[in-house]
């Protein structure tokens, strides 16, 4: 009980900034409706409550079930079973991400059902499995990280140059997207498992990173794909500003927690049968551990349930009208200046950023500290969150505009610094983009891009995801260059462990 509420603290001092900033901008800037804030109070409360119980819940059950999974795999010595139980646990963790069916859901409703919710969530989950069978082999193999993340990326680079801007922001927002609460902790998780075994304890670090970067890079290339077999050439949207205008308050919530519990209960389904057969194999697991997994399962169940009910019925449709209302102003710089300040403390109320930098620290033995890992986080997405908004108010600034020079930066970037902080710059890339980049700041871009005349809100309402995916790549990077000259007159190793 004391550690829940120990999260309960935690929580609450990560979720409060964003609720104060909402009531100011509500008394100053742009006034809210009544039954909007209350909406949106209620959220808050229903996130501090579920985020608390979630994170609790990953910590006994989540965490557990993946490095019993990784090291389970890999004592059967078989690189393909390994392969294609990579493809299989992708897959089923990625088509019942929450944060990819709120994204998936919205893309339909803005294209008016030319892009289908169920034909993205399967190229996303294919993309996802693949890859994360491949970032297991690598494991096994001892590839280089940042070798591998350069043939993808010219790959990706390669896939781009054919099709349209609309599919390019949707690819790299899909990413994203699917990095969220379920899948991140899993995934890191089953990455540790797989590397504990090894007796190179220097690689089994650096290696414990980078698996969700590898895996989400699946998503973008087979969104581009399907782009290019669909034939659609041009895509257009648009978001009606009147679905923004609703006195209920209690309606948005009970019409919510359906469709949210039936999509966690499908989302920890598969994980519960292919824990149940694999804690068959484990014969050190002890009956205590195996009630406390599946406590932890039920209190992930019911955390992720109250965290994106919360989300969803009272965080996004303010963020749309914050938005809105913002861009609408006189001045466009209110709408900059405001997104930075919310890319700044929104990663805070992030479930997987808490999993990772907890994560960074305990493999580095405390060398890298949490908290500095998170103030890296803040400012990088709250640059990216700034230069979305720009990219909604300037018509000559495109998204690849930011992104291709951005991702050949970091690549390069990559050879120069230590071989850890390029695994943990691009897992903390794909953990920022979590549920409440899915929807608070993607709701909040959707609003200023409806606001703004001659912005689309296909192509600049999306792709901020995109954004806060690429700029913590750059903020840790640059973290993991002074890491590695601080190490040389400290005497440490790049790897974090003294000399």
């Amino acid at each position: 009980m004391n550690v829940l509420i120990d999260k309960l603290k935690e929580v609450l001092g990560a979720v409060l900034p964003i609720t104060i900033i909402v009531l100011i901008l509500n008394f100053s800037l742009v006034p809210i409706d009544t039954p909007y804030l209350i909406r949106f109070l209620l959220g808050a409360l229903l996130i501090i409550l579920g985020l608390a119980v979630f994170l609790f819940g990953v910590d006994i059950g989540i965490t557990p079930i993946g490095n019993l999974l990784g090291s389970v795999l890999v004592r059967t010595n078989k690189l393909w079973f390994l392969g294609a139980a990579g493809l299989l646990l992708g897959f089923f963790i990625a088509i019942a991400e929450p944060d990819l069916h709120v994204l998936a859901g919205q893309i339909e409703l803005v294209t008016s059902g030319l892009v289908s919710k169920v034909n993205l969530l399967v190229v996303v989950s294919i993309g996802i499995g693949a890859l994360l069978s491949l970032g297991l082999m690598r494991i096994v193999l001892n590839i280089a990280l940042h070798k591998l993340l350069t043939i993808l990326y010219l790959i990706i680079l390669v896939i781009g140059i054919f099709i349209s801007p609309e599919f390019l922001a949707i690819s790299f927002d899909a990413s994203g997207a699917v990095t969220g609460a379920l899948v991140v902790p899993f995934v890191l998780a089953l990455g540790i498992g797989v590397t504990r075994p090894r007796k190179d304890s220097k690689a089994s670090e650096e290696d414990s990173f980078g698996l969700v970067a590898i895996a989400a890079v699946g998503a973008i290339i087979t969104v581009m794909i399907m782009g290019i077999i669909s034939g659609i050439d041009e895509l257009s949207g648009t978001l009606d500003a009147t679905a923004i205008e609703s006195a209920s308050i209690i309606a948005p919530f009970i019409q919510q927690f359906p469709i949210t519990f039936t999509e966690i209960v499908v989302a920890l389904l598969p994980l519960l049968i292919v824990y149940l057969i694999a804690s068959k194999k484990a014969a050190n697991l002890s009956r205590r551990a195996h009630r406390r997994i599946l406590k932890g399962l039920l209190y992930t169940l019911i955390g992720l349930v109250l965290f994106l009910v919360g989300v969803n019925a009272g965080f996004m449709d303010v963020a749309r009208l914050v938005g809105f209302k913002l861009a609408s102003l006189e001045s466009s710089v209110y709408v900059v200046i405001i997104g930075f300040i919310l890319g700044l403390v929104i990663i805070l109320a992030e479930p997987g950023v808490y999993v990772l930098t907890n994560q960074i620290e305990d493999v580095t033995s405390g060398y890298i500290k949490r908290k500095v890992v998170m103030v890296a986080l803040c400012i990088g997405v709250g640059l990216s969150v700034a230069l979305s908004m720009i990219r909604i108010i300037v018509p000559g600034i495109q998204l690849w505009h930011y992104l291709l020079p951005g991702y050949l930066i970091i690549i390069l970037a990559s050879y120069i610094v230590p071989r850890i902080f390029v695994g943990i710059a691009f897992d903390s890339g794909t953990v920022a983009s979590g549920p409440m980049a899915a929807t608070f700041i993607l709701a909040f871009a959707q609003g200023a891009a409806e606001a703004i005349e001659g912005a689309s809100v296909l192509i600049d309402g999306f792709g901020v995801i995109a954004m806060v995916t690429l700029t913590p790549l750059f903020t840790l990077q640059i973290l993991g260059l002074l890491f590695k000259v601080k190490s040389v007159k400290g005497g440490i190793q790049e790897d974090g462990t003294p000399s």
